[in-house]
């Protein structure tokens, strides 16, 4: 103990070590703080992640997995994992866990690179319709390397058409089909997916990312038992640290997934990020989580409500989870200049494409906002409601060069900062 407090006193902190690096971290707290926080993939995780996240297992290189370790000094380190492990797969109901990719990416590559050969043909969600860079997209690896083909959600209802998927399905039989994705608002039947898979042959990966808490908490459709391989975040409605997980219940394809993994795609896990994750699986089977998710899910629908009621259109007429996604264009307004005026109005929010998009992804019909974050600091209904007839005002009132009129911005400005303080983040300490 006296050679550990030794070292310890002789360490520096941030601060004096790097003052440069130290303020921008300071300000990027200061503006969390100050920033009623709407990106839908985006939260503020448990001090116990963060202590976990910076400990002293960011040290350790542990290439393979526990009891198949490539080191040595790994007894302690073995531990973690299998914790993390166990708890995953009584999280989500799943017989094999990997705890180590490093992201959701990095998860979906590894998946795909188990399920498919170079050159494959895979079936995503089209990016412009809700779905994500990695599930196809020419400029990502999953387009690069795989014969990437997308299906489309039905133009009507602005919701998913099993009928439409079989169909683009029995075109191009691929190998793949992805379900689960970054701006879809709607409950997933995973059965259908998975009968659709079984008529064309294909495995169905699905990217529950986005929606895991409302998995884990059963407030949404499990992916279990219909997907052979399911992939995931941790740090969205999870509330865990930014790192992937893939699951499955098969036991051929968790080895293969395994292999993918390590030695196919990675080398030393990070197993301060693993034990983050143990953490924040933990707390994710617990009353009280539940409990988030539940007012999460409801302020989704108290926000969509107050934008609507301040004449902004939501995509789909409506949500069934944490998110909104909704169309601005009904303001003449784009989303990249509701996005920047919302921002001077410490409003976050992202510009987003739409169903039967207009514009370039870079402008935007529309936006995205989800209550994870501002759920995890307290927001209630009541304040969720205001926020969203606050963005439907600002979206209402901007001039012809994106900028709201000063008199509005000035009253929403006011509400934000009087919510903000109300609902402080990380209060007592820097975290």
């Amino acid at each position: 103990m006296k050679v550990i407090n030794k070292i310890e006193n002789n360490l520096k902190n941030l601060h004096a070590q790097d003052p440069k690096i130290a303020k921008l971290v300071d300000q990027e707290l200061d503006r969390q703080r100050n920033s009623i926080e709407l990106i839908a993939s985006e939260n503020f995780t448990y001090r116990g992640a963060l202590e976990a996240a910076g400990s002293v297992l960011t040290n350790k290189y542990a290439e393979g997995y526990p009891d198949h370790r490539y080191y040595g000094g790994c007894e302690v380190i073995d531990k973690v994992e299998k914790i993390a492990i166990e708890r995953v797969c009584k999280l989500f109901g799943c017989k094999y866990a990997n705890v180590q990719p490093h992201s959701g990416s990095s998860a979906n590559l590894a998946a795909y690179h188990a399920l498919a050969n170079i050159g494959d043909t895979i079936m995503g969600l089209a990016l412009d319709n809700g779905g994500h860079l990695t599930h196809g997209s020419p400029v990502n690896f999953s387009g690069i390397y795989y014969d990437s083909q997308s299906y489309t959600l039905n133009k009507e209802t602005e919701q998913l058409d099993y009928d439409l998927i079989l169909k683009q399905a029995k075109k191009v039989k691929p190998k793949v089909i992805v379900a689960g994705y970054s701006a879809y608002p709607r409950k997933i039947s995973f059965k259908k997916m998975r009968d659709i898979c079984n008529k064309v042959g294909a495995y169905l990966l699905v990217d529950m990312a986005h929606i895991a808490g409302l998995v884990a908490t059963k407030q949404h459709p499990n992916p279990f038992p219909y997907a052979h391989v399911v992939t995931s975040t941790t740090h969205k409605t999870l509330r865990g640290p930014r790192s992937g997980i893939i699951l499955t219940n098969d036991k051929e394809l968790a080895k293969k997934i395994n292999k993918a993994v390590f030695p196919g795609l990675q080398g030393g896990p990070l197993m301060h990020i693993i034990a983050a994750k143990a953490v924040c699986f933990k707390y994710a089977a617990s009353a009280e989580y539940k409990n988030y998710i539940k007012k999460t899910m409801a302020n989704a629908k108290a926000i969509g409500k107050g934008m609507e009621d301040g004449g902004l259109r939501l995509i789909t007429g409506g949500t069934d989870n944490h998110l909104c996604l909704v169309d601005v264009s009904v303001a003449r307004a784009t989303g990249k200049q509701v996005e920047a005026a919302c921002d001077k109005a410490f409003i976050t929010v992202n510009k987003n494409t739409i169903p039967n998009e207009k514009l370039s992804p870079f402008v935007t019909s529309g936006i995205r906002v989800g209550t994870p974050a501002v759920t995890t600091r307290g927001f209630t209904e009541k304040d969720c409601y205001k926020v969203g007839q606050n963005i439907a005002k600002i979206a209402f009132n901007l001039n012809a060069n994106g900028n709201c009129k000063p008199a509005v911005l000035k009253e929403v400005q006011k509400d934000s900062k009087a919510m903000l303080k109300a609902r402080p983040l990380y209060a007592g300490s820097q975290y």
